[in-house]
């Protein structure tokens, strides 16, 4: 799979890893905390604060990088939690075909047909505006996304002739799911994560945004733009720095998604 690297693939593989190191990383990266005031309003860049101050003097390098760590980690989390649940539950309805596969459908069409935003809105405004909260609501929107495709792949899988082999054999369900299905499943559930992933980082700043997502004195990206916009009427691009890393983590993550999809489609007619 990695012979048929390509070259933009090569570049969001880097991309992503480089994010991903900052985010691991912000504690020792980061040259001031995420609240010290290390200037005036609005400072030029400087070698104390090396892509300038925000509204009150923050470091806007430092307050970039603490917020790529919760803006990741808080996107990696949902994603993976709406994975485990989707995917599970996708593909042991998409092998049953029964009552269970009917009912766990209707409840995804349910939620599928609630505008995601509109329903995230309301959830907020009624819970606390906690990260365990937010991860919780995102993991659940982003879950039916999962079942969906599960569901689909392995009703597709489950009708060829080596799963119903393996059902003759006596070999339970469980054991079927996650050794003869899940394996063949495994690229576009990847790469579905990846779209779920920026999905989640969109989603979580556009909440931020809203002032709705992740609450002071904690940042993410969303909430940086939200509290730069005004620059903007000054000539101060402070906002377009994380807007401008939100597109660049989104382009990166999509051009290793295209390759995984072309990596199975070649191994596929092989």
């Amino acid at each position: 799979m990695f012979r048929h690297l390509t070259f933009s693939a090569c570049i969001g593989l880097v991309f992503v890893a480089a994010f991903l190191l900052v985010a691991l990383f912000a504690p020792f990266i980061a040259p001031h905390g995420v609240n010290d005031i290390v200037g005036a309003s609005w400072d030029y860049p400087s070698l104390t604060a090396p892509l300038g101050t925000d509204m009150i003097g923050r470091d806007l390098l430092s307050r970039f990088i603490w917020g790529a760590r919760v803006t990741i980690f808080t996107a990696a989390a949902a994603t993976g939690i709406a994975y485990a649940v989707g995917t599970s539950l996708g593909l042991l309805a998409g092998l049953r075909n029964d009552w269970l596969d009917t009912i766990l459908s209707r409840i995804v069409d349910l939620l599928m047909a609630i505008p995601t935003l509109i329903f995230a809105l309301v959830l907020l405004t009624i819970l606390p505006r906690s990260i365990v909260v937010i991860v919780a609501i995102m993991a659940l929107l982003e879950s039916t996304r999962f079942f969906r495709l599960a569901r689909s792949v392995a009703a597709d899988i489950a009708a060829r002739d080596y799963i119903e082999t393996a059902i003759l054999r006596g070999e339970t369900r469980l054991w079927i799911v996650y050794r003869e299905i899940l394996p063949n499943a495994l690229a576009p559930l990847i790469a579905e994560t990846g779209l779920r992933f920026i999905f989640a980082v969109l989603f979580l700043s556009t909440l931020s945004f809203l002032g709705l997502g992740i609450q002071p004195p904690i940042t993410d990206w969303g909430s940086l733009i939200k509290e730069n916009k005004d620059g903007l009427l000054f000539g101060v691009g402070a906002a377009l720095i994380p807007g401008a890393a939100i597109a660049l983590l989104a382009i990166s993550v999509n051009m290793v998604v295209d390759w995984i999809l072309d990596a199975d489609a070649r191994l596929e007619q092989h």
